[in-house]
């Protein structure tokens, strides 16, 4: 299977979207994703029994997720998280895939990888990781494209590739985003399960609170982040994917460009209006 062959799920992915950006009646399932507008906030539920593995189906439907969020006005910020009760917030690769497979099945799968978490990462909006239980395997790395993450405190984060014969590829992104590189090791070498506090301590995770406190914790800080100009929060979004290749110099010129860009558009002239008279901005997206 490969990106270009599986055209007929769209069919089962999009179901009735009728191309009309921020029309929506009701939900939107994009395979075991199901996608809920509202208030600018797009809420991502992942919910594939028993544990929220991740197959081959699954990495298709992100990406047309993802590509749709991109088309969507409407949908200013984006939470991912998990029904009330799931095992886990994501439970790593569905091992089911492995069964039989060659290096070759490896690298095709390697290529659905790739072209997917990248693009999840690039996407031109904020994204919130509500990880509401454990997060293993893909899960960790799913978490650290998210640019906040609020987790339970009953939460664990690992990554037992080694476990099955295998390694995992997130530890270079865990330790560029300030997770220490002996805690990384750890965790890939012995595949062992970290608490959620010992990630928050380790600066990967914005908040840890009680379970029933997470997805309140993360609709609070999206609808804050909702309430800003779009053009404004896609350009922060680009700033920061592009801010990881560069150098620090390289990346404060490259937002200044980006911030110059903004200086004409009426978002930003309101803003500055607003906060002169002190009154609350009245932002349109222009």
């Amino acid at each position: 299977m490969s990106m270009i062959s599986t055209n007929h799920l769209a069919g089962e992915i999009y179901g009735q979207f009728d191309g009309r950006v921020g029309i929506v009646t009701g939900g939107r399932d994009f395979g075991p994703f199901r996608l809920e507008v509202s208030e600018g906030i797009a809420t991502a539920s992942f919910d594939r029994p028993p544990v929220n593995a991740f197959d081959l189906a699954t990495y298709q439907a992100l990406h047309e997720l993802v590509e749709h969020l991109e088309q969507r006005d409407d949908a200013r910020v984006v939470v991912l998280t998990a029904p009330e009760g799931a095992r886990c917030w994501c439970g790593g690769a569905d091992l089911r895939d492995f069964v039989g497979m060659d290096q070759a099945g490896r690298a095709e799968r390697y290529a659905f990888i790739n072209a997917v978490i990248p693009r999840l990462s690039e996407l031109e909006r904020p994204v919130v990781a509500a990880i509401t239980g454990d997060a293993i395997g893909i899960g960790v790395l799913l978490a650290a494209v998210a640019d906040l993450r609020v987790a339970a405190d009953s939460a664990a984060f690992s990554c037992p590739e080694i476990d099955y014969g295998l390694i995992a590829g997130s530890s270079r992104l865990l330790t560029y985003l300030g997770v220490p590189e002996g805690l990384v090791r750890e965790m890939v070498y012995t595949g062992r399960r970290m608490t959620a506090r010992s990630m928050h301590s380790a600066g990967f995770l914005n908040y840890v609170v009680p379970a029933a406190e997470v997805l309140p914790t993360a609709m609070s800080l999206a609808t804050e982040i909702a309430a800003k100009s779009l053009p404004a929060l896609r350009a922060r979004k680009r700033a920061f994917t592009a801010h990881e290749r560069m150098g620090w110099l390289e990346a404060y010129q490259f937002a200044q460009r980006l911030s110059g860009e903004l200086v004409g558009h009426g978002d930003s002239q309101e803003g500055v209006r607003a906060f002169l008279e002190r009154r609350r901005a009245v932002l349109g997206d222009a």
